[in-house]
């Protein structure tokens, strides 16, 4: 029997180095070092090397094995698993598609090659070249002809079953994650894989233009949320990160690109969970001469789509939930669902005294509703009431029927102008999108900007402050316009059936260690 048939069962993995203690570590990382040292001096230094011709990928050869059998490959990875014989050894290469199996035998590459290989430790990156074959037990295989050390791994990998388990580490050095965690890498691909299919949606199916607009601004607007305050130097100017880039977008939409969008980083200095980080990704977009209706469906689709691109169903099953997002969606008004869980029905109450009362006896904190007008009310009691209610927004469902004093940016509606042209979309619960038709009244802004003002300067720091160029801007002239906004990480935890944002976050924010 030739020396690759005795290869029963999958390779063997090293010692379990999480299991060891931090002296044994210390000591096999100095082991290492001294073992770069001998290669150094030797003349091999692993870091040298700039470029490996890399010609096939471990899925590609396994799945393509009856066209690949007894071709020449070149390919590169991580050493991950190995098991010596003698005169031969397996060892597993892991790459960006998975795992293969390669033989090393010393026939092969030579008696000098093969003593220098035998040195090589876990998580060493190697560049092969070889045979496409299969074992007797049916692995396929690369028969190695050349093995070059590519780069030096001077840190101890930890082990898949005993170690990396602790989560904060995991997000804290998400490159062993990514390593040691196939899954988790496969969560990277999918969200890769979202966010190709909402710019594609927004361009192809519906016409729009990606555009980028400032991070850095004097005003942050477009939303209602305390931001980061940083300084420019050179201009001695006090600048934020953007909470929203909702008002540069309709700026663009003033000046004729008529369908416009942008996907990028937001920043909210806030409180964080797990559905919320203080950096995020957020998509908005914007289309003239469209309402709150036309952006209804841009939010079904992106999320339809995206859906059944990764999962291949409609069907998205979040933590033993299921939610099918097939389009149309229900919808709901946020009157209709206080009325549904508490009875109170604001189509009778029209003073503030009237909510205030009513919301207090449906069991409201009355300093929570103190002195707040009908239409603020009305939010607070659906915050209270519907948002917490489990099950009742597990959707997809749109909410409609904001009040004004809560849409700083949306259109009045013209059969009750206590309320606007808007919608939130909810999933599980979670708010994944809000859309407008947006205000287009210059005056009308104007005045609600100065609301605004005024509760920022008595000290509410999530007020929308006041943007006389924005003001400008509209008074030139903005279409009708359909605007949304949707948060991106949200719909990849529910597409990825991620318990945390930070599991779809590669490097999610993290207190520095002591």
């Amino acid at each position: 029997m030739s020396t690759e048939d005795n290869r029963q069962t999958a390779v063997q993995e090293p010692v379990q180095e999480a299991e060891v203690t931090e002296e044994q570590l210390t000591e096999q990382r100095k082991i290492r070092r001294e073992k770069l040292k001998a290669l150094q001096e030797a003349g091999r230094n692993p870091f040298l090397h700039e470029k490996w011709d890399v010609t096939a990928h471990s899925m590609d050869i396994k799945d393509n094995f009856e066209a690949m059998d007894g071709q020449e490959v070149s390919i590169a990875g991580r050493l991950m698993a190995f098991r010596h014989m003698g005169k031969a050894s397996f060892v597993d290469i892991q790459d960006k598609q998975g795992r293969i199996q390669v033989f090393v035998g010393r026939d092969q590459i030579g008696a000098d090659e093969y003593q220098w290989f035998k040195t090589y430790d876990r998580g060493d990156i190697l560049g092969i070249e070889g045979t496409v074959f299969k074992t007797r037990t049916g692995e396929t295989s690369v028969k190695a002809s050349k093995v070059v050390l590519l780069s030096k791994s001077i840190q101890v990998l930890p082990d898949k079953w005993a170690g990396l388990k602790d989560q904060d580490q995991r997000y804290r050095q998400r490159y062993v994650d990514l390593i040691i965690n196939p899954e988790v890498k496969e969560t990277f691909i999918k969200r890769a894989k979202c966010i190709k299919e909402f710019r594609r949606v927004l361009e192809e199916d519906f016409g729009y233009m990606e555009v980028d607009t400032p991070i850095l601004t004097t005003i942050a607007g477009g939303a209602n949320a305390r931001p980061f305050n940083t300084h420019h130097n050179t201009l001695d100017l006090d600048l934020k990160l953007r909470i929203s880039n909702e008002l540069f977008l309709k700026r663009c939409i003033v000046g004729g690109l008529d369908r416009v969008y942008e996907m990028g980083k937001m920043f909210r200095n806030e409180g964080m969970d797990r559905r919320h980080n203080p950096e995020f990704t957020n998509m908005e977009c914007y289309a003239a001469y469209q309402n709150m209706e036309f952006t209804m469906e841009v939010t079904e689709q992106l999320l339809y789509k995206a859906q059944m691109l990764v999962n291949g169903t409609p069907i998205m099953k979040y933590q033993g939930k299921e939610f099918d997002v097939t389009p149309p969606w229900r919808r709901i008004t946020m009157e209709g669902g206080i009325k549904d869980l508490t009875g109170v029905d604001f189509e009778k109450i029209t003073t503030d005294e009237e909510a205030q009362e009513a919301a207090i006896k449906a069991g409201m904190d009355p300093e929570d509703v103190k002195g707040l007008p009908r239409g603020k009310v009305i939010a607070e009691m659906f915050d209270h009431f519907v948002e917490d209610e489990p099950g009742y927004l597990d959707g997809p469902v749109f909410v409609i029927g904001h009040p004004v004093e809560v849409s700083p940016l949306a259109k009045r509606d013209p059969k009750d102008p206590r309320i606007t042209r808007r919608f939130e979309a909810y999933i599980n619960g979670w708010e994944i999108a809000n859309a407008f038709s947006e205000l287009n009244d210059p005056i009308d802004q104007y005045q609600r900007f100065a609301e605004q003002q005024k509760a920022l300067e008595a000290g509410d720091d999530e007020a929308h402050p006041m943007d006389t160029d924005f003001v400008n801007a509209i008074e030139v002239g903005l279409p009708p316009t359909g605007g949304l906004g949707v948060g991106i990480d949200r719909c990849i935890m529910l597409i990825c059936d991620a318990p945390s944002i930070r599991d779809i976050m590669l490097f999610p924010t993290m207190k520095p260690l002591d």
